[in-house]
């Protein structure tokens, strides 16, 4: 029976509250949801408009995510690896740039972080100076995770980069190095800061490259967290295997440096899989943990090449580990890194010699034009040297892919011996600097 059918039968012709109880869904129910939807609707877009905070709050309480918390760091959108895990960065503890360098962190003590400094001299004056501005918020701000700050001392006494201080902290139980932006930093030195950060979490993780754990970008100062890598840069690792009892042990052998080097290589073919060019391989750029696994770093060179189409620079303290082809002008390739990967087995071999040491670097290039080679080191088996001359050959496609290396470094690693290499003495760091051909006006940052 249809429904008008069904009012016909029950109801009185003209009886208007009996219709409507026959129609109740299609005249009450109906408009009543229709305007419970709209009202809610509008209320959310009334939301969204003014108080779009309380919404994201909405949002992150309700969404479900597999990432690890990181308490304390804070991201905004566009640094994909925290992207909106954001958590204020009130406490108690004053951030306190240049006290006492052996003061440490406690939620009941004042937070004490002392710069780094590549010349300490008492007289100097801080780089890291508070600003006091009205949109700056308040210096009393550093992730809680935060602790035990340390300096992070540099290997070489040279001028080290202004706009950039290095400390070592603690943070969920792990070693983490803080990239900390100064505050004499202009607009584009924090453009570029930021934008580094962000091409690293791009980046993704590897295994043998540094990993990105966080970033303080909203708030003053800004913050870039990396893991940190115990026993520091290769070229000083290299630098303490000359001395006996150092602590901690450090003792190099021709598998460890098979080892190492598969690492690197795995980094550097990762880069190349991205269409990323290094340009900036050397036992400087490597940094060793504690575990003695090598991982690939100075990445900023490849983050300026990438976004900003920066060239090569001309600088001097890096053309010993250029191949001949860029120190003829020409644009660097992924075979220019295997050459420079050629002279950091060198430099591992003889545990941090400069290459090329009785060269000058206005000679170089002629040196490589007459089929001049790298001179095989007392240290250094016929496999490994092979390997390094393979990889140092004057016409780029004679050099060996990286697959190809890979699979000699893997057959080198099961041969090697585990003989602890020895070195006579130990570097003189300003000899060391000459011979590796630095200026005066070269720095030194690993970071």
């Amino acid at each position: 029976m249809s429904s008008l059918s069904e009012a016909d039968f029950r109801c009185k012709k003209g009886d208007t509250v009996c219709e409507i109880s026959v129609y109740e869904k299609e005249v009450i129910v109906l408009p009543v949801l229709l305007l419970a939807s709209f009202l809610v609707t509008l209320v959310y877009i009334f939301l969204l408009r003014f108080c779009p905070k309380k919404v994201d709050r909405v949002r992150q309480r309700g969404s479900k995510t597999t990432r690890r918390a990181l308490h304390g760091i804070d991201a905004p959108p566009g640094i994909n690896v925290l992207e909106h895990e954001s958590i204020a960065l009130d406490m108690p503890s004053s951030y306190s740039t240049f006290n006492s360098p052996n003061t440490y962190t406690s939620k009941n003590l004042p937070l004490s972080v002392s710069n780094t400094s590549f010349q300490p001299s008492p007289s100097r004056q801080p780089s890291f100076t508070p600003i006091v501005q009205p949109r700056e918020l308040p210096r009393k701000r550093l992730p809680e995770s935060f602790n035990l700050v340390t300096p992070l001392p540099a290997t070489f006494s040279l001028r080290g980069d202004f706009a950039v201080s290095l400390y070592r902290a603690r943070m969920e139980n792990r070693n983490v190095v803080l990239r900390v932006l100064n505050d004499s930093a202009d607009a584009t030195e924090r453009h570029n800061f930021l934008g580094f950060a962000s091409f690293l979490a791009q980046l993704g993780p590897h295994p043998f490259l540094p990993e990105l754990l966080g970033v303080v970008s909203l708030r003053a100062p800004l913050v870039t967290v990396v893991e940190e890598l115990e026993n520091r840069d290769l070229l000083g690792f290299l630098w303490r295997c000359r001395q006996d009892h150092v602590d901690p042990p450090c003792e190099m052998t021709e598998r460890r440096i098979f080892t190492m080097a598969k690492q690197v290589a795995s980094a550097l073919e990762f880069l190349h899989g991205k269409d990323l060019i290094h340009g900036n391989i050397r036992a400087r750029s490597v940094l060793i943990s504690k575990e003695f696994t090598a991982k690939l770093w100075g990445l900023h060179g490849v983050y300026t090449r990438k976004n900003q189409g920066a060239t090569q620079t001309d600088d001097s303290s890096m053309k010993k580990w250029q191949a001949p082809e860029v120190l003829a002008k020409r644009p660097v390739t992924q075979s220019s890194d295997i050459w420079s990967f050629g002279i950091l087995l060198y430099e591992m071999a003889t545990l941090g010699e400069a290459p090329f040491s009785e060269i000058s670097v206005n000679e170089l290039l002629q040196f490589h034009q007459r089929g001049k080679n790298l001179k095989k080191p007392s240290n250094c088996s016929n496999t490994l040297y092979s390997i390094i001359k393979g990889c140092c050959q004057w016409k780029d496609q004679d050099r060996p892919s990286l697959a190809e290396l890979s699979r000699k470094l893997l057959s080198g690693e099961k041969g090697a011996s585990d003989k602890v290499l020895k070195a006579s003495g130990t570097v003189n760091v300003e000899q060391y600097l000459q011979e590796a051909g630095y200026g005066e006006t070269n720095n030194y940052t690993i970071f």
